[in-house]
């Protein structure tokens, strides 16, 4: 195993890195799971995908926010600098082994990968055994506009070590599909989002001003959206109304995509989940890729 990835993961969390490139800490985040499995629905207890790690330098670190340490989960080439980025937003569930996979995953094809706890301050996810409690007492309690603050710290901090903010791409998993929307429409620096069955329009609050319907003439980058036809939760309806939206916007709108899974339900690329659908999330992963490398985060 890389000693400094040891020696970055121990002096930044005082955790104990194991050869996975894990720490002590979000080891046992991962063992215990999300809390929401036993309560909520069945689940697979590890993601089906295990991505080897070797040649990685893959492990947690913290992120200066305005004085506040925001901890994140980083993968990346090990001896490598100057690497595209990419941001990798998770679920309500918070940055657990599969959100870590993902990022070595994005690693060994090149990039830093950078999945930032963007529910800190308000709880840790993890500890919550009800959707419902998850969603009233963390999700809904915090702000878009702390949001992407976070990413655009988050961004800084790449640049600082080892990553090229100039080749900045992003991706994001339900929760994190709406984000990444909403990012394209706040950072010029970004070249490319894929936003993976992010919903698209919702009520509006204090924390939740717009949704990505409202800001799609807004888009700094373009997006692709990749969804599932047997999604309950996302209405076919509300996809093809940013389509039409899209369509009337300027350049990274109009140039912004939607491939629809026909069988496909929602979280069908969570591979710790009963609604996992290989072929539609291995056919999304390609097209993500691909994405990036046309749009010029690569």
């Amino acid at each position: 195993m890389n000693k400094d990835l040891i020696d970055d993961t121990q002096a930044l969390l005082g955790g104990h890195a194991d050869a996975n490139g894990t720490t002590r800490r979000f080891a046992l985040k991962a063992a215990f799971g999300v809390g929401y499995a036993a309560a909520a629905m069945p689940i697979i207890a590890q993601t089906a995908v295990k991505t080897p790690v070797a040649g990685l330098l893959a492990g947690e670190v913290t992120i200066d926010v305005n004085g506040f340490k925001m901890p994140a989960y980083r993968s990346a080439p090990a001896g490598k600098s100057d690497l595209p980025v990419v941001l990798v937003i998770s679920e309500i569930f918070g940055v657990h082994e599969y959100i870590a996979d993902v990022t070595h995953r994005l690693a060994q094809a090149g990039y830093m990968a950078i999945a930032p706890e963007l529910f800190v301050r308000q709880g840790d996810p993890s500890e919550y055994g009800e959707i419902a409690k998850l969603q009233s007492e963390i999700i809904a309690k915090v702000p878009d506009a702390q949001v992407m603050a976070d990413l655009d710290a988050t961004v800084a901090w790449a640049s600082r070590n080892g990553g090229n903010a100039q080749k900045l791409a992003m991706t994001g998993f339900c929760w994190g599909g709406r984000i990444t929307w909403l990012y394209a429409a706040h950072q010029p620096q970004l070249k490319a989002g894929v936003a993976w069955y992010g919903r698209l329009v919702g009520n509006i609050t204090a924390q939740t001003p717009a949704h990505p319907l409202a800001l799609a003439s807004q888009l700094k980058a373009p997006v692709l959206g990749l969804y599932g036809a047997a999604d309950t939760g996302i209405p076919l309806d509300t996809v093809e109304k940013m389509k039409a939206a899209l369509a009337q916007g300027p350049g990274a709108a109009k140039s912004s995509e939607f491939v629809i899974y026909p069988e496909a339900p929602h979280a069908f690329h969570a591979d710790y989940r009963p609604s996992y659908r290989k072929a539609a999330a291995d056919d999304g992963w390609q097209r993500m890729l691909n994405w990036f490398k046309k749009q010029g985060a690569v």
